[in-house]
C-alpha cells in the first residue's frame, strides 16, 4: 500500500468519523439521550476493571472511535480496490447497513459484559447507530472518490 492509498483512507475515515459524531450528538440533542459514541465508549472503559485514569478513559475512547472508523474505512477500499463491490453510492449506503448491523451487534455484547448497562433508551440508540453509520460510509464514500 503506498503512502498515497493510506492518506486517502486515513483522511476518509476521519471525515466520516467527524460527520458519524455530529450526527450521533446531535441525535443526542434531539433526543435527550446520550447517543455519542466515545462517550459511551468512555462510559464502557470506566465500567471495566482497567486501571487507568478517568481522563485517560475519555482519550483511549474517543481513540478507540477513530480507530474503528479507519478499520472500517480500510475494509471499505479493500473491498473496492479488489473490485468486489464498485464504488458508487448503492454500496456505499449497503456498507453503512452492513456497518450499522455490526455496531449495533458489537454494542449490544458490549453492554451485556459491562455490569452495568447505561440508563439510555437502547432501541433509539441502534435505530440512531444505523442511520449514522449509513451517513458514515455515505461520507467516507464521498471523500475517497475524490482521491481517485
Amino acid at each position: 500500500m503506498n503512502l498515497y492509498i493510506l492518506l486517502q483512507i486515513i483522511i476518509s475515515s476521519i471525515v466520516a468519523t467527524s460527520v458519524m459524531t455530529l450526527f450521533s450528538y446531535a441525535v443526542s440533542a434531539a433526543a435527550r439521550e446520550i447517543y455519542k459514541e466515545p462517550v459511551l465508549l468512555t462510559y464502557v472503559l470506566h465500567k471495566t476493571n482497567i486501571n487507568i485514569s478517568s481522563k485517560t478513559k475519555v482519550i483511549l475512547g474517543w481513540f478507540l472511535h477513530y480507530v474503528i472508523g479507519f478499520l472500517f474505512v480500510l475494509v471499505y477500499h479493500l473491498l473496492w480496490y479488489y473490485e468486489f463491490l464498485e464504488i458508487s453510492w448503492t454500496v456505499s449506503i449497503l456498507f453503512g447497513v452492513i456497518s450499522g448491523i455490526i455496531g449495533i451487534v458489537s454494542w449490544i455484547i458490549l453492554f451485556e459484559i459491562i455490569p452495568q448497562k447505561p440508563n439510555i433508551d437502547f432501541k433509539g440508540y441502534y435505530i440512531q447507530l444505523l442511520l449514522a453509520h449509513i451517513i458514515f460510509a455515505v461520507s467516507s464514500f464521498m471523500i475517497y472518490k475524490l482521491f481517485l
